[in-house]
């Protein structure tokens, strides 16, 4: 899905709580074709204005200017019949869909899957699992079903090692150890399948879209909760050939060993650049939502909080992990509204719909066409096992098979359902009268809830808010696309020019090529300064210093803009050998300045990115006057002034 850009963002998000009464609801501005009513105005206001960082914004008179030019370029799109897009026909589809899912729900199913998601997120399942590969479409099942049946047993009398030696090919036929894992980490079949097997049983054969499956389940335990962690890594890429990542972990390591701080050490030495600044601190996490099982393992090892573990390899590196904090799991209520948005966004959702389908059926006033069952059935024939059957040209095309609200769902429409089935039904020669049965189930059920979607805006206000919104943003995405973003990125004539006249914009920050040898020891430091004066090396002054298995100095080298916060906040870009700074980082540094790389313009190709952010900005306000002077734009003071006394009570 496309991100939304820029300030005008801003006003297409969601519902506000303050509105004029029906009665009072005059129009406030009037933009081209389009009315906009107080009350619309004050809804985006009110939500939007926390998120609107220009405090001029916040006054009314700015907000309503940039209100204004929201409008006008929505004005402009449809205009260009950007609304008409197949694009942004499929792409809003696309999202109406999804957002239709948070609207057409069951409030009993839900609380229920909710609370067992709950129960589930307390326990974590180690488990193996075997896979025979079958279409989700496929309706001849018996194959595939006898054959992970038979791996079961084999399981069973040979163990799974052995098995998955033998059987796994990774293509038809999967035999994984899948680790720990807990709710919604599977699809909603695996997980059910896999917490209703007993530790040490395997289950029988049950079905996902992914084909048939058998879960063997290794160990259950309590959910080892979420945990607060802080990392060192040592990246296994080095820029520098002749750094060693192991010796370097190891040589930190020692240090905290010697009493250094965790965080100084992660945010002058930890090559993490995500979370090196803030001492080294990630994301809560908990088992099995990181990528790297090794690094839970040893997170999660660790005994109290402010422990920190002996240096380890993963994939990315090598690490040393500290403990912040652990919680258990929260209670049910505290976590209740964030299990609801899960599950409704999971494969259990499917569970929902069902029961919403039962629900709307009561709802709505539906009438069957009797006959039209037997009908279709008459009109099939052996052409549609090959995909040949085609629909009869004297098909009473209008006639109803069902009507919901007085709303007809035609012949014509479930023969065209029938014909596009033909495909799952290939050499599957199922008795027509099952196959109209099946299909028909099929199509009402689209049905219902196709006109439960098509009707929901006249139902619902909040969604139709939603669904306006997005309309709008996106719609005005592409305008901006169009009308702004590629041309400026386009016109490398434009582009230069500009850049030429302001290149004073775009310069360099003072930059440092640097040694800096760093002690939590104030003493080691003059013994330090003599050796780096006489321009011993590194591995020398490594060797006079570090007596004793004590880490007592560290190196880095690279080249830094002055600002960069491994430098002290006092330190002076003077070439040559620096005193002594002290306390950054908590503990001392000098620094050799092998060369002062002094500010300068940057050349054009250097600072395209921002060239052409600034040069998008000029051609957005040049745009905005063009609307100005092509659309009319009406704002009624009266209703203007009643907008804001309304505010300010």
């Amino acid at each position: 899905m496309k991100s939304l850009k820029f300030k005008w963002l801003f006003v297409v998000l969601l519902v506000l709580n303050i509105s004029f009464s029906q009665e009072n609801d005059e129009v406030l501005l009037k933009v081209g074709d389009a009315s906009i009513k107080a009350s619309e105005f004050l809804r985006v206001y009110n939500k939007n204005l926390d998120l609107v960082k220009d405090e001029s914004q916040k006054d009314i008179d700015g907000y309503l200017k940039l209100f204004t030019e929201y409008q006008l370029k929505l004005q402009e799109a449809k205009h260009l019949k950007l609304d008409e897009d197949k694009n942004y026909k499929r792409e809003f589809t696309r999202y109406k869909k999804q957002l239709i899912k948070n609207y057409i729900s069951e409030n009993k199913v839900t609380d229920e899957l909710v609370e067992e998601a709950y129960k589930r997120s307390k326990i974590d399942i180690n488990a193996s699992h075997a896979l025979v590969r079958l279409d989700a479409n496929a309706k001849d099942t018996i194959a595939a079903y006898n054959q992970v049946l038979a791996i079961r047993d084999r399981v069973l009398k040979e163990g799974y090692k052995t098995v998955q030696a033998d059987m796994h090919n990774g293509e038809t036929v999967f035999l994984e150890d899948l680790g720990y894992f807990s709710a919604f980490k599977m699809v909603y079949d695996f997980e059910s399948a896999a917490y209703n097997t007993p530790v040490g049983e395997i289950s029988m054969p049950f079905r996902t879209q992914f084909g048939y499956h058998v879960v063997m389940i290794n160990d259950k335990r309590t959910s080892r909760g979420t945990i607060t962690a802080a990392h060192i890594m040592i990246s296994e890429s080095q820029k520098d050939s002749l750094t060693n990542p192991e010796n370097r972990i190891q040589t930190i390591y020692k240090k905290l060993n010697q009493g250094e701080s965790f965080e100084a050490l992660a945010k002058q030495f930890s090559e993490d650049k995500s979370s090196a600044n803030n001492g080294g601190k990630l994301t809560p996490f908990k088992s099995g939502q990181l990528s790297s099982t090794k690094f839970e393992d040893e997170a999660f090892s660790l005994k109290n909080n402010g422990d920190y573990s002996k240096p380890f390899k993963t994939a990315y590196g090598w690490h040393i992990v500290k403990r912040i904090d652990l919680k258990e799991i929260a209670p049910f209520e505290d976590v209740k509204a964030f299990l609801v948005t899960r599950v409704k966004r999971d494969s259990r959702s499917k569970l929902i719909n069902e029961a919403m389908l039962a629900k709307l059926k009561k709802k709505y006033k539906i009438e069957y066409n009797s006959k039209a069952k037997s009908y279709f059935t008459n009109l099939l024939n052996d052409k549609f096992y090959t995909r040949g059957w085609e629909v009869p040209k004297d098909l009473n095309k209008a006639e109803p098979i069902f009507t919901i609200n007085n709303s007809p769902f035609t012949y014509n429409a479930f023969a065209k359902h029938l014909f596009n089935s033909q495909r799952l039904y290939a050499n599957n020669k199922l008795p027509f009268a099952t196959i109209v049965d099946k299909e028909f189930d099929a199509f009402f059920e689209t049905s219902v809830f196709k006109y439960r979607e098509e009707n929901l805006e006249l139902e619902n206000k909040d969604y139709a808010n939603i669904l306006k919104e997005y309309r709008d943003g996106l719609l005005l995405f592409d305008l901006m696309e169009k009308e702004i973003w590629n041309k400026a990125s386009k016109d490398t004539l434009g582009l230069e020019t500009y850049y030429n006249d302001n290149k004073s914009n775009y310069k360099w920050e003072d930059r440092v090529d640097v040694v800096i040898a760093t002690s939590s020891d104030k003493s080691n430091l003059k013994k330090l300064r003599k050796l780096m004066k006489k321009g011993k090396s590194e591995e020398e002054i490594k060797e006079a210093l570090n007596k004793n298995d004590q880490e007592n100095v560290i190196f880095t080298k690279g080249i830094y803009n002055v600002t960069n916060p491994i430098l002290p906040t006092d330190f002076k870009a003077k070439q040559g050998l620096s005193d002594v700074y002290n306390n950054h980082n908590e503990a001392y540094h000098i620094i050799n300045v092998k060369e002062v790389i002094p500010s300068r313009v940057k050349t054009f190709e250097e600072a395209r990115g921002l060239v052409v952010n600034d040069y998008q900005a000029v051609l957005e306000s040049n745009w905005i006057q063009d609307l100005y002077s092509r659309y009319n734009v009406q704002i009624n003071d009266g209703v203007l002034k009643s907008v804001k006394s309304k505010l300010i009570n």
